[in-house]
């Protein structure tokens, strides 16, 4: 691995320092280092040591310093390219982000000698239709999420898999998730967890007005298609929890599987399970 690229978002000494620190590492490497636009300005008396752009389908590696919602938007830039991502937990709870600063260079010596391993996630491409016109599309590693927005009532949704009706829901809204995103918005609203390596979406309503309305698991194959039957307004679409698109009726939003996956690169000798246990205190404690 030759070319490497960093992610961060800037805020605070420490970021800036640690990212400063890396830069420097990785040149002794004699590495060729691309930064992300946002930490390059802040480092920018370091503009020898590092090169610009940065253009992901380029990169040997891609390393994001942050907390989960950097790499989420990471995962979206280099969406379609088999660019391998090293997650640095520099934020709070840090479920995608599994490094940390203290395993940060023994992890990059391994990589760098091939002793590493990658996790495959899935993608969901979505795109919203109104009025037979395609007016948003994005790609989440997440979750798409349609909710009634800050003022709105409960908003109404039909939900079709591969053009079959589901189901039809009144509530707050309703998570699409990726078995990656199981454990984020999708899990606090009630939806189960799903391991990374199994082909799924997950359907999971938000403060349904009907209590047997359920969170549903369905086949990666299968394409989605929720449709807005509200008339107020205020209905929103938010793609990984960072971009939002507002609704109308009879808006349109189709979600399917994207063909391209994430390459998440695994912490050394730390499984899925024990991640769960110390980022969820999931199961913890054994019967006796």
């Amino acid at each position: 691995m030759e070319k490497i690229g960093i992610i961060a978002k800037p805020f605070g000494f420490d970021i800036q320092k640690i990212a400063g620190d890396l830069l420097h590492w990785l040149k002794k490497k004699n590495k060729k280092v691309f930064l992300g636009q946002e930490i390059a300005l802040h480092l920018k008396e370091n503009a020898a040591l590092f090169n610009s752009p940065l253009i992901p389908q380029e990169m040997d590696l891609l390393i994001v310093l942050g907390g989960d919602g950097t790499l989420l938007s990471a995962a979206r830039l280099i969406e379609g390219h088999h660019v391998p991502i090293l997650g640095v937990n520099l934020g709070g709870l840090g479920f995608l982000t599994e490094i940390t600063i203290e395993d940060l260079y023994p992890t990059l010596e391994n990589i760098f000698q091939k002793k590493y391993s990658v996790d495959e996630r899935i993608m969901l491409k979505t795109s919203v239709t109104r009025q037979g016109k395609k007016i948003a599309q994005s790609h989440v590693l997440n979750d798409v999420i349609i909710n009634k927005g800050t003022l709105a009532k409960m908003i109404k949704l039909e939900i079709y898999s591969d053009g079959q009706f589901l189901s039809a829901l009144r509530g707050d809204g309703l998570i699409a998730a990726t078995p990656t995103g199981s454990t984020a918005y999708s899990l606090s609203a009630g939806g189960p967890i799903i391991h990374p390596s199994i082909d799924a979406i997950i359907l999971t309503p938000i403060c349904p007005h009907t209590l047997t309305q359920r969170p549903i698991v369905i086949p990666s194959k299968m394409k989605v298609e929720i449709v807005l039957k509200s008339k107020e307004e205020g209905a929103m679409v938010t793609f990984d929890g960072q971009v939002g698109f507002s609704l109308r009726l009879e808006d349109q939003i189709h979600i399917e599987t994207n063909d391209a996956k994430t390459e998440l690169i695994r912490s050394p000798g730390l499984s899925y399970f024990e991640v769960l246990r110390n980022k969820l205190h999931w199961g913890e404690g054994k019967n006796r």
